[in-house]
C-alpha cells in the first residue's frame, strides 16, 4: 500500500531512535528569536551613564574650586568674629558697609605694625648675628684646638666652606627656587585679598545675606537658622576674645620676664608670644617660644634656659588654671573635645582647619544642645565617682575567721 502525504510527514518527522520532536510553535521561529529588550532597560542605562557623568563632573569641579571653597570658609568664620563689632557700631547709626571697613582697616593697621616690628627686630639680629659670627667661629675653633689637641685655623675653615660643592649647590638651588618662591608669594596675597573681600561682604551684608536664606524656608525653618547663626557668633566672637584675653596676658608675662633679663625687642617678643602660642593650635607654644629662646641664647646661654623653664611652667598655669576659667563661659567645650576636634580639623583642612575647629565644634554643641533631651540624672553614688559598698573582701573574711 502506498504511503500517503500524511504518513509520509509523520515518517519524516519521527527521529531514527523512536522518538518524536517537540512541535515548535506557530510561526516556525526557534525559541528566543521572538523576545524583545524590555522597554525600561535602555532608559535605565541612560540614566545610569548620566548619573556616572554627573558623578564625575562634580567630583572634577569639587577638586578643581577646594582652594576657593576653603576661602570662603575662612571668610565666613572672620565674618562671624568681627560680626559683634560690626553690629555694636551699626547701633549707633553708622552703615554696616562703613562699620567693616572701620574694623578691618583697624586690624590692618596692627597687622602692618607688628610686622614691620617683627622685620625691624629680625633684620636686626640676623645683622649683629653676622657681624658677630667671626667671634663665634673662633670660640668654637678654639675650644676643638684645645680639646682635641688639633690646629684648626679660621682661614681654613673659611676656604673649606667658600670652596665647597655643597655651597655651590645650595646657590644653584636658590637661584631656580627664586621664581617658585615668588609664585608662591603671590598666590598667598591673591588668597587674602580672596579671604578678605568675601569676609568684607559676609560682614557688611550680613542682615541682607539672613533674609536671602530665610526667604527660601518654611517659617519654622526660618526660626532654626537664625538661632544656629547666633550661636555660630556668639561662639565665634567668644573664641576669639577668650584668644585674645589669653594672649594679653601671656604677653605681659613673657615681657616682664624678657625685660628682667635684659632681651633685647621685648615688647616685640612679648606680643610674637602671645599671639602665636594662642592662635597656632597645638604647636604654636613651641613656635612662640622658641624666636625668644634664640635671641636670649645670643646674649648668654644661660638666659634661654631661663626663658624655657618659664615657658613651660607658664604653659602648665595657663592649661591649668588660666584657659578653663576664661573659655568656661565662651567656649565651653571640654579640653579632650577640643584637641580632637583640632587634631580632626588639621587632617581634613591642614592649618585652615586647626584655626576653626575649636568655634566650628562649640557652635555645633551648642545647637545640638537645644534639641537634645535632658533628664535628672539619679541620686547614686556611682555617678559622683563612688563605689557601692559590696560584700567583705576576702582578706576581711581572712581578719574575721583568725579573730575567731
Amino acid at each position: 500500500m502506498a504511503p500517503t502525504d500524511e504518513t509520509a510527514q509523520v515518517d519524516q518527522q519521527t527521529s531514527p531512535f523512536g522518538t518524536t520532536p517537540p512541535t515548535l510553535p506557530p510561526g516556525g521561529d526557534a525559541p528566543g528569536q521572538g523576545a524583545r529588550m524590555p522597554r525600561w532597560l535602555p532608559r535605565a542605562m541612560v540614566l545610569a551613564l548620566t548619573l556616572v557623568a554627573l558623578f564625575q563632573l562634580g567630583s572634577w569641579a569639587f577638586h578643581q574650586l577646594i582652594g576657593l571653597l576653603i576661602n570662603i570658609l575662612i571668610a565666613f568664620f572672620l565674618a562671624l568674629a568681627i560680626e559683634p563689632a560690626v553690629s555694636w557700631m551699626a547701633s549707633y547709626g553708622m552703615r554696616r558697609g562703613l562699620a567693616t571697613f572701620l574694623v578691618f582697616f583697624g586690624l590692618l593697621i596692627a597687622t602692618a605694625g607688628f610686622v614691620t616690628l617683627l622685620g625691624s627686630m629680625l633684620a636686626g639680629q640676623i645683622i649683629k648675628m653676622i657681624e658677630g659670627f667671626p667671634e663665634y667661629l673662633d670660640s668654637v675653633i678654639n675650644w676643638i684646638n684645645s680639646s682635641f689637641h688639633t690646629h684648626v685655623r679660621r682661614v681654613d675653615v673659611q676656604d673649606s666652606l667658600v670652596h665647597s660643592d655643597w655651597l655651590r649647590k645650595y646657590v644653584q638651588n636658590s637661584a631656580t627656587g627664586v621664581l617658585d618662591v615668588s609664585a608662591q608669594v603671590l598666590g598667598g596675597l591673591f588668597k587674602l585679598l580672596t579671604i578678605t573681600l568675601f569676609s568684607f561682604y559676609f560682614a557688611a551684608d550680613g542682615p541682607r545675606l539672613r533674609r536671602a536664606l530665610c526667604s527660601v524656608l518654611p517659617p519654622a525653618r526660618q526660626a532654626e537658622v537664625l538661632r544656629a547663626w547666633e550661636i555660630a557668633v556668639d561662639k565665634t566672637g567668644g573664641y576669639l576674645y577668650s584668644r585674645g584675653l589669653m594672649a594679653l596676658i601671656s604677653g605681659i608675662a613673657h615681657y616682664i620676664l624678657l625685660q628682667a633679663l635684659g632681651v633685647p625687642y621685648a615688647p616685640v617678643l612679648a606680643v610674637w608670644v602671645g599671639l602665636v602660642s594662642q592662635f597656632i593650635p597645638t604647636i604654636g607654644t613651641y613656635l612662640a617660644g622658641a624666636l625668644p629662646m634664640l635671641i636670649a641664647f645670643t646674649i648668654d646661654p644661660w638666659y634661654a634656659l631661663w626663658v624655657l623653664i618659664f615657658v613651660v611652667v607658664y604653659q602648665q598655669f595657663e592649661n591649668y588654671v588660666l584657659q578653663p576659667k576664661l573659655t568656661a563661659k565662651t567656649v565651653d567645650i571640654h579640653p579632650a573635645v577640643a584637641f580632637g576636634s583640632v587634631i580632626a580639623g588639621t587632617a581634613l583642612l591642614g592649618a585652615v582647619g586647626a584655626l576653626i575647629a575649636i568655634p566650628a565644634v562649640a557652635t555645633l554643641q551648642a545647637f545640638l544642645g537645644a534639641y537634645v533631651k535632658r533628664y535628672d540624672v539619679t541620686d547614686d553614688p556611682r555617678v559622683h565617682g563612688h563605689r557601692t559598698r559590696r560584700s567583705p573582701s576576702f582578706r576581711a573574711r581572712v581578719r574575721e575567721l583568725l579573730g575567731r
